[in-house]
């Protein structure tokens, strides 16, 4: 009889090992095979943002990732003459890590496989390509090369833009290939030795030049339709890249030299009964923007707590039918932007260039600012899924303004304490997974017993936030079961979020996504709504 896992995830890369240690940690089973005999060790991706590195947070490997990263890495966007057309700097900490951060990628990939060590119910093993799967009553059934045959309840696919798993689905991969290729090369001991990335909107041929952690530097060249990729084994062509870049290409230590093809494309759907696409198996998109990554661990972690769930009879299997209803919307908006700026950044055209240059010198100081704090790039929200959107409240108590409804945004991470007043992350003084967090108020004192046990089924946090000046009559009276924080006040405070708000409660998923807010006395009704929208499932007593 084969053993049967609980999720088998094919591909260890990024995405796919991110995914093993959130369900791992979960407590759930899991296997992940790769073809090949070890890691990739190329880096492919150069950017990790702040949602990615709250989700390493989440996992618990944030510390082992920060060293592999340029925190706060500004970027220019230059034209032929090297004129700036704008700076992309955000240096806000909205969800509590920088915006913007250069990274090594094998060196974080590394990271990822060495945490799931910590979980005797995952592992992993290399030299094993699957060559087919079947879906049965009770799960899917995979085979590899060699004939074995391997059980789980879900397959994630996760191996990456060609994937077979979406071939053999017959699921489309709908977009474009743009025809000109792009040539990566890398260099230690970085000629340059500064610590931003330029992006050049040359007409002759544009590049992108960026610093990278550990004295490593990226070249990224276009690739004419003419000029053939077997020129990255030529010295000389790689030399005549170069010169203009460096004061003497002869010296740089290359690391290596490789061609890519640009892509944007989107699966047509994320989901197949028991089989399911994340990161570029499920979609891909130019590098400009930096958020291939980041997409796909975006996917990872909205997939993880939602396997776990409906894996440990939690919730029911509608849950998973909201992973692409969630997913698929923001990676378009995402596919979108950056073949907007790779066409922008990379178009050879010198009219259209000239024009670009033109819009981008009457910027107002506005426009300047939007994209300096990276406006373009959309957040995650969801209208459905596991959220609750309410209308705004008419009650004579609130000030009439017109603001924003952040049900199926991501909730804020500032810096807060614990009861005992030690500073902190948010995430870290509530503790993970689902949580109740209210303002001022005992959250228990608005939650029926029914709805109690609910919350201690999902093994939530019920969080009850103070200014920290009333922690220690806070800590004297909490009941039992409520987790206290200490709010330090100020800009970008818990309070300040309250105080913009018409809301005195929120409810937060455990990928920190709002799913639902209101005021404190509307918590309990609140509550019921959203365990039915994620198909809650109370045990029978």
């Amino acid at each position: 009889m084969m053993k049967k896992n609980d999720v088998l995830i094919i591909g260890a890369g990024p995405v796919g090992l991110m995914l093993a240690n959130l369900l791992g940690q979960q407590g759930v089973n899991v296997l992940v095979v790769e073809k090949n005999d070890t890691l990739i060790d190329y880096p492919r991706a150069v950017g990790i943002d702040d949602e990615a590195l709250r989700a390493m947070q989440t996992v618990g490997l944030v510390d082992e990732v920060l060293p592999h990263t340029i925190p706060d890495q500004k970027i220019y966007m230059i034209n032929g003459d090297r004129q700036i057309l704008s700076e992309v700097n955000p240096t806000t900490r909205e969800f509590g890590w920088p915006r913007r951060n250069g990274f090594v990628q094998p060196m974080v990939d590394r990271v990822l496989l060495d945490g799931l060590k910590r979980f005797p119910n995952t592992s992993v093993r290399f030299c094993t390509e699957v060559v087919d799967l079947h879906e049965h009553e009770d799960g899917v059934v995979v085979t590899t090369e060699c004939g074995e045959k391997l059980r789980a309840s879900y397959v994630v696919s996760a191996e990456g833009g060609a994937s077979a798993t979406r071939t053999r689905l017959n699921i489309s991969f709908d977009g474009e290939t743009r025809p000109s290729c792009g040539l990566v090369i890398d260099v230690a001991n970085d000629p340059i030795g500064t610590p931003h990335a330029v992006f050049g909107g040359d007409p002759k041929r544009s590049y992108a030049s960026i610093a990278l952690p550990h004295g490593i530097r990226r070249w990224e060249f276009t690739l004419f339709e003419n000029e053939d990729p077997a020129l990255v084994e030529s010295d000389e062509f790689i030399y005549e890249l170069l010169a203009p870049h460096v004061p003497d290409p002869t010296k740089l230590e290359f690391i290596r030299r490789r061609v890519y093809r640009h892509h944007a494309r989107v699966a047509g759907q994320f989901r197949l009964g028991s089989v399911f696409l994340a990161g570029d198996a499920a979609h891909v998109m130019p590098v400009v923007a930096g958020q291939g990554w980041n997409s796909g661990i975006r996917d990872a972690f909205n997939l993880a707590w939602k396997l776990a769930a409906v894996i440990k009879g939690v919730c029911g299997d509608a849950l998973l039918e909201t992973y692409e209803l969630e997913r698929l919307g923001h990676v378009k908006q995402m596919v979108a932007v950056s073949l907007s700026m790779a066409k922008e950044m990379t178009d050879h055209d010198p009219v259209k260039a000239a024009e670009r240059d033109r819009i981008a010198a009457n910027r107002t100081p506005e426009e300047r600012e939007a994209h300096r704090r990276q406006a373009f790039k959309p957040q995650p929200k969801f209208e459905t899924g596991v959220v609750v959107q309410t209308p705004q409240p008419s009650f004579k108590t609130l000030p009439a303004r017109d603001v924003p409804r952040m049900a199926g945004a991501l909730f804020p991470q500032p810096r807060a304490t614990n009861s005992e007043g030690v500073e902190m992350l948010l995430d870290d003084a509530t503790g993970q997974g689902w949580r109740v967090l209210m303002w001022n108020n005992n959250p228990m004192a608005f939650l029926s017993a029914k709805h109690r046990a609910a919350l201690e089924h999902l093994h939530a946090r019920i969080v009850q936030v103070v200014p920290k000046a009333q922690l220690p009559w806070a800590r004297r009276h909490a009941p039992e079961g409520v987790t206290l924080v200490g709010d330090l006040g100020g800009e970008g405070s818990l309070q300040a979020w309250f105080d913009a708000r018409p809301v005195g409660a929120v409810i937060l998923r455990p990928d920190h996504v709002v799913a639902a807010e209101c005021l404190a006395q509307e918590l309990d009704d609140m509550l019921a709504r959203v365990l039915d929208v994620a198909s809650f499932c109370l045990p029978q007593q």
